[in-house]
């Protein structure tokens, strides 16, 4: 028999997905949660929620992880911007989400929600902010995986158009907030900033947007989303100046003031790369494919989502505080933040 609110979330152990788990156990869901046999379960721990082993390479546990759900969440991916073998990327991205949906069709759910990025979304460039109506090329994808996410995105589409199942995309933009154990890129910035390890910084820019409201962005999509439809989870659009002018505010760490060329950068990204995958075969201190992404400020429109969805909008003041608050909890800051008055 089928719950009528029963609903599988996979990637609960990453950082949306770990929002998005509570905020669907605080609203009443049924909650199944897809987690990896050797994932990191420190943010699934105590969640009144079931939990099921799995793999997105795995086709009989993607049917067992849908048997019985109404609806499904897919968070999970691979988010790397270094491999030693990019084929991996491609293989959980793209692949596992054709896998999960085709699974999820046939077991009868009614409705999905795929978790994309902003990273399939093109930035013209000309003081215009990105939108759901700039698809960003595969081709001109820098790295595999802006690639892999790209061609994720188009493949949870074919298989929603194949099988007429219901599949709504969201496009987070930078999420900032609890629960980000990696940490992500967007959070290593702030524990860095606080543990003053930027003694410089590039002129890029970011949409950043509370974690929680992309979590109940999700829910959102779920209820009022128009299937095939994307919507980018967003919020404010501010640049590396503007965040570390905000962090120094906040925790009273004095913000870099020495700005890098970006060639200078990429000089440096080049070196980095070549080390990793010559020599350390560990991942890069500089991944050449985010000096690439930081050329172009990645400013985004949330409009769609907000009149459409009634995304929230929480002061990304209240996002940066949050995040530096668990950040100091779990062990990443080096020293107490001092909050100004």
């Amino acid at each position: 028999m089928k719950s009528p609110e029963k609903t599988l979330l996979t990637g609960a152990t990453g950082f949306v997905g770990a929002s998005l788990a509570r905020e669907l156990i605080a609203d009443g869901f049924e909650v199944r949660l897809l987690v990896g046999a050797s994932s990191d379960r420190r943010n699934v721990e105590g969640l009144d929620a079931e939990i099921v082993t799995g793999d997105l390479r795995d086709e009989a546990s993607l049917r067992d992880a849908v048997r019985g759900c109404a609806h499904v969440f897919h968070c999970a991916a691979r988010y790397s911007l270094w491999e030693e073998d990019p084929s991996v990327i491609y293989e959980i991205n793209v692949e596992g989400t054709r896998r999960l949906l085709k699974a999820a069709a046939r077991a009868g759910v009614e409705r999905c929600v795929y978790t994309s990025s902003v990273a399939t979304i093109d930035t013209p460039g000309d003081g215009r902010d990105g939108d759901e109506t700039m698809p960003l090329d595969p081709a001109k994808a820098p790295g595999d995986y802006k690639k892999s996410k790209v061609l994720a995105e188009r493949a949870a589409l074919e298989v929603a158009d194949e099988t007429e199942m219901p599949v709504v995309v969201v496009n987070p933009s930078a999420p900032i907030g609890p629960f980000d154990v990696k940490p992500t890129p967007t959070g290593k910035i702030i524990v860095d900033f606080i543990n003053r390890k930027m003694p410089a910084f590039v002129e890029t820019g970011l949409n950043v947007v509370h974690v929680r409201d992309v979590a109940r962005g999700h829910i959102l999509a779920l209820r009022r989303g128009r299937a095939g439809e994307r919507y980018i989870l967003g919020n404010r659009n501010m640049t590396l100046r503007e965040i570390f002018a905000l962090l120094e505010r906040l925790t009273g760490v004095p913000a870099p003031r020495i700005r890098m060329p970006w060639g200078v950068a990429y000089a440096y990204g080049l070196c980095s790369q070549a080390w990793a995958d010559w020599v350390s075969r560990k991942p890069p201190m500089a991944p050449i494919d985010a000096v690439r992404m930081a050329k172009k400020k990645m400013f985004f429109s949330a409009r769609k989502a907000i009149n459409e969805l009634e995304l929230p909008q929480t002061p990304v003041e209240e996002a940066f505080l949050d995040a530096i608050a668990w950040f100091e909890r779990n062990g990443h800051v080096e020293r107490r933040p001092v909050e100004s008055a």
